[in-house]
């Protein structure tokens, strides 16, 4: 015999739910879930993916910056450039501060200088500049005179000196100065004697090009003051100085 048993299957109704709550859409969750499927597990993740996603966050406090903002930034409708200068007053107050500080400062120096010379007495000033007669200095021949505490090379050249101080080609110099540089007169060249290695002082009318040789290292300098030959990186400084009817004043412009 056979028995046939017909059983009536109830479908499966559709499960409506209210969304209101996270317990309501974790029910949701949970139920689609442990029908499963082929690639779904058996698992109801509650807590981590579905009452984790919120579409609205009207509960959420934003943190308030206030009162860490200037005051000139509160209103969110100022643009930057409209603020930029209020922003920035204390970064110009310090920079045109310092910098008035320091003009202060240069102008003190200046002025107090100014009234230091001027209330030296009179052999004090004198000694500012000095006169060098050129009748005490025969041609070809080269004297010392001390101005300032430094030895000064008055030398009075020869034509042949002159000549072959104008034919140096300046571009073979390592100091590159013409001779029209560094004289006034053709015949008269006045420099510092203080070598410009080391600060030692050269012997004048000596070396192999007829000037200034320093026997601390071995520069050669020629008739003009000029670094020819040796360890010297510039040529001997030229002072200021000017004439003045039969004389040269050493320190006067």
């Amino acid at each position: 015999l056979v028995l046939l048993v017909h059983l009536q299957v109830t479908p499966i109704k559709d499960v409506v739910t209210e969304f209101k709550t996270a317990d309501s859409l974790q029910a949701a969750a949970s139920l689609s879930t442990k029908h499963g499927g082929l690639l779904s597990s058996n698992i109801a993740t509650k807590g981590i993916n579905v009452s984790s996603r919120r579409l609205a966050h009207t509960d959420v406090r934003f943190p308030d910056m206030s009162n860490y903002r200037r005051d000139v930034t509160l209103d969110i409708q100022k643009s930057a450039r409209e603020t930029e200068d209020d922003r920035r007053s204390l970064s110009h107050a310090v920079y045109y501060g310092a910098g008035g500080v320091m003009s202060l400062w240069a102008g003190k120096e200046i002025v107090q200088t100014l009234v230091t010379f001027k209330a030296m007495a009179a052999d004090q000033r004198a000694l500012a500049s000095i006169e060098v007669s050129m009748d005490e200095i025969p041609e070809g021949t080269t004297k010392t005179f001390e101005w300032r505490g430094k030895p000064v090379f008055v030398k009075h050249r020869t034509k042949n000196e002159i000549a072959r101080e104008k034919a140096v080609n300046v571009s073979e110099l390592r100091h590159a100065e013409h001779d029209d540089e560094r004289v006034q007169k053709d015949e008269w060249s006045v420099v510092i004697g203080v070598c410009t290695h080391l600060g030692c002082v050269p012997i004048a009318n000596a070396g192999d090009f007829g000037g200034y040789f320093c026997p601390c290292h071995g520069s050669h300098y020629d008739a003009s003051g000029r670094i020819r030959k040796g360890p010297a990186p510039l040529n001997l400084h030229v002072p200021a100085y000017a004439f003045k009817d039969n004389t040269i004043v050493i320190g006067s412009s």
